[in-house]
């Protein structure tokens, strides 16, 4: 007992020393906190305290917090007015530039590649479809503030400069013009040209709104994943386990799947990372002398002009975007998600009117053809166009299939000859290859091979 009491009056000492010590070394703000006094009367309003910060989207966010003197707890806690969330979000809208004088500031060598350009600028060239773009990310922001996460980026609200339409004095021909940044399109499929996918990000779709009739049986890279999704949607909604809301989305998902099928089996498409396109927002494509799908166009950066085609439809709200292949031209680095050119010194020009149909693959010498002849009317270039070349292998040659020379039997006469005949179905000409009408011609495999030529 008395060994046991000593540890007890051991212990005790050794506490009351620890907590001597943590006294000692305290911090003199926390060394004496003085409890505070009740106060009868309810609590002074608590004043609101500035805060500035930036959004993930490039938003900056002013915040304030004000309090209101309120009844009890219990009562603020049932109203839903006792606790609220005003949001004001604030956008200057853009001037856009209408001198060359303006366009220069961005784009300093534009005048000098394009020196017809001046002429072919009205006293008041801007097209109301810039105003139409605004409006439409006004809206869009409108429709989207209660979900920050949806919000246009600052970057994406303020991605274009100006659109302008021009016409040359002497030839009259007619272009739009916009100055903007390049975010890149990697979207589109051919099973004709290229049976091998090229990978598929985020947001990748393998259809381009410039499309033709397949030309040969060979299947698009990206039919089999999208029947698979289509197998496994209507798997799902015939489960008598799932929800209604799940329901409902299976609903209006399996016609789209349907109908994606449909179209992978029966057309082909540009390929984002082998051909130059551009891409227009849809509101640009309305009325009568606006550009359309497959129309020519030239994209202007640096000192060189890039042939190109209207390939694409965008979305209202956005503007400037190329193929892959135009991106990683003007800069190697530039994938699906890394833009070749972030700030608005891209120009765009588009020849309304100018497609030609029916839309078939591409032949690259005659979209730089007719960019030169339409950049010649516009008053010319200083400096030659770029000169795009095909980066997609031809398909192989067919290998004839061999056919059998008959064994001599004891009938067999001397005089007699013998002819091989081919087998059934197999022919020794190779198979006739999609016809060219826009980017590049698909190469006709060669017969004979000339020695030290390579495959």
């Amino acid at each position: 007992m008395l060994l046991l009491l000593a540890g007890i009056f051991v212990a005790i000492v050794y506490r009351w020393i620890s907590l001597e010590r943590l006294q000692h070394f305290a911090p003199a703000e926390i060394k004496a906190t003085p409890t505070p006094e009740p106060t009868p009367t309810r609590p002074p309003v608590i004043g609101g305290k500035l805060e500035t910060a930036k959004l993930f989207n490039g938003v900056t966010v002013h915040s304030t917090v004000e309090t209101l003197p309120g009844a009890d707890a219990s009562t603020e806690r049932v109203d839903p007015e006792s606790y609220v969330l005003d949001l004001k979000l604030q956008a200057r809208l853009p001037s856009p530039n209408k001198t060359i004088e303006e366009l220069a500031k961005i784009s300093p060598r534009l005048p000098a590649l394009l020196p017809g350009l001046a002429a072919m600028l009205s006293p008041d060239p801007v097209s109301p479809l810039f105003a139409e773009l605004y409006n439409t990310k006004v809206k869009m922001l409108r429709e989207n503030l209660v979900r920050l996460d949806l919000l246009l980026s600052r970057h994406n609200f303020y991605d274009c400069q100006t659109v302008l339409h021009l016409q040359h004095p002497q030839s009259h021909r007619k272009a739009l013009l916009l100055q903007a940044d390049m975010d890149v399109d990697s979207d589109g499929s051919d099973g004709d040209r290229m049976p091998v996918g090229t990978g598929a990000p985020i947001n990748f779709k393998p259809f381009t709104s410039y499309k033709w009739p397949k030309k040969t049986p060979g299947p698009n890279p990206y039919l089999a994943a999208t029947e698979e999704r289509l197998r496994r949607a209507e798997l799902e909604a015939a489960l008598k386990t799932i929800t209604p809301e799940r329901k409902r989305e299976l609903r209006n998902a399996i016609p789209q799947l349907r109908a994606e099928v449909g179209t992978l089996k029966k057309f082909s498409f540009l390929i984002g990372t082998t051909d130059p396109y551009i891409v227009i927002p849809g509101a640009f494509t309305r009325g009568h002398d606006a550009p359309k799908t497959g129309d020519y166009a030239v994209v202007v950066f640096g000192d060189a002009i890039y042939p190109a085609i209207v390939g694409d439809i965008g979305p209202n709200d956005k503007a400037g975007e190329a193929s892959l292949r135009i991106a990683k031209e003007i800069n190697a680095q530039s994938t699906p998600y890394n833009r070749p050119v972030s700030d608005l010194k891209v120009t765009y020009l588009v020849f309304a009117g100018t497609a030609d149909t029916p839309f078939g693959p591409p032949d690259f010498e005659k979209l730089q053809a007719r960019c030169q002849k339409l950049v010649d009317e516009i008053g010319g270039a200083t400096v030659p166009l770029h000169h795009w070349v095909n980066i997609i292998p031809p398909p192989p040659t067919p290998t004839p299939t061999p056919t059998s020379t008959p064994t001599p039997s004891s009938s067999f006469s001397p005089s007699q000859t013998s002819t091989p005949s081919p087998s059934p179905g197999t022919s020794t000409t190779p198979s006739p290859t999609p016809s060219a009408t826009f980017a590049f011609p698909i190469q006709t495999p060669s017969v004979s091979a000339t020695p030290g030529s390579s495959p």
